[in-house]
């Protein structure tokens, strides 16, 4: 199917600045631009720093979602797990509210201006508050190397994860904590390796993860995911990327229309934001959001828009994106 026109994803473009309730990932307000296709509206969120070309991807599955047919979904809830970002231990219990009815937690760890006893600390907040039958998942965003990596395992382990995730950048280092690491029955999970990857599918192919979290707009979209999911052979967690409400249903609908979805999902991210673009937000009931499409509130987009100088700037953003297409 060919591109829509530029002018026709300019048309009906708004750029919204919406607060955390958490400093998460670095950033305290999450920007984002969305766009009503003939399908439904749709989003194009690539962080601030990835550049044009890595952007693409991002751009790709905003037109797929906003102007493709989708696949018929399987299922109509997606259960979810709770998003504990790098904060005091004491905090946890307070974030873990948010989350009615989810019995998997992630817990952000190795965090620049952190340390590994704040780390442990955090996740033991975690484990009494979710009690034994709680499952719980680290996610270091490859800022381990790997003898660290393998202290925090060992560090962890008393916890019974159910993996972690990213603990290291590269292939080659992911390849070597597995193999360290597996006598203690603990997972490693692929995030970045997969969705930053020029190749998504090598870090299956060395053998490097247990299995891969797979985001919908980085991937280009609902249908290249998909396939990749197919080729992979591994099991998936579909999680976003901060994404609005509007970003979250198009993982709603992957995470939909994956036959064999094992895990509980990381899309249940609307709960780090303090604001969002519609009065009916895709938030966690009875541990799980609901597969639909999300309409943003006109108030809302004007409630949340972002300043003239950021929107010219995702405007042009827009504009360079789109001509790598």
């Amino acid at each position: 199917m060919p591109l829509p026109p530029l002018v026709e994803l300019l048309s009906s473009a708004r750029v919204v600045a919406l607060p955390l309730r958490t400093r998460f990932r670095g950033i305290e307000v999450r920007e984002a631009m969305l766009f009503e296709g003939p399908a439904g509206w749709t989003e194009f969120s690539p962080f601030v720093e990835y550049d044009d070309a890595e952007s693409a991807a991002w751009l790709s599955a905003a037109i797929d979602f906003g102007w493709r047919e989708l696949p018929v979904p399987l299922r109509t809830r997606i259960p979810v797990n709770a998003t504990i970002p790098s904060v005091p231990a004491e905090e946890v219990a307070g974030i873990l509210a948010r989350y009615a009815g989810c019995r998997t937690a992630k817990v952000k760890v190795a965090g620049g201006d952190v340390s590994l006893a704040d780390d442990v600390a955090r996740v033991a907040a975690v484990r009494a508050a979710l009690g034994p039958e709680g499952r719980i998942r680290v996610d270091a965003n490859g800022n381990w190397n790997v003898d660290e990596a393998e202290h925090a395992a060992h560090a962890l382990e008393p916890f019974d994860l159910e993996y972690i995730e990213q603990p290291c950048a590269t292939v080659e280092e992911l390849v070597e904590l597995r193999r360290r690491v597996r006598y203690m029955g603990i997972p490693v999970a692929a995030d970045e390796s997969v969705r930053r990857a020029e190749d998504p599918l090598a870090v299956a192919q060395a053998g490097a993860a247990d299995l891969l979290v797979i985001k919908a707009q980085p991937l280009g979209g609902i249908k290249t995911a998909l396939q990749i999911v197919g080729r992979a052979g591994l099991p998936v967690v579909v999680s976003s990327a901060i994404d609005t409400s509007v970003g979250l249903a198009m993982g709603a609908y992957l995470a939909a229309s994956i036959p064999d979805l094992e895990y509980d999902c990381g899309l249940g991210t609307a709960e780090l934001l303090a604001a969002d673009v519609t009065s009916d937000p895709l938030t966690v009931t009875d541990g799980a959001i609901d597969v639909r499409r999300v309409v943003p509130d006109a108030a809302l987009l004007e409630q949340h828009a972002a300043s003239p100088e950021r929107r010219d700037w995702w405007l042009a953003r827009l504009k360079a994106v789109y001509a790598h297409l």
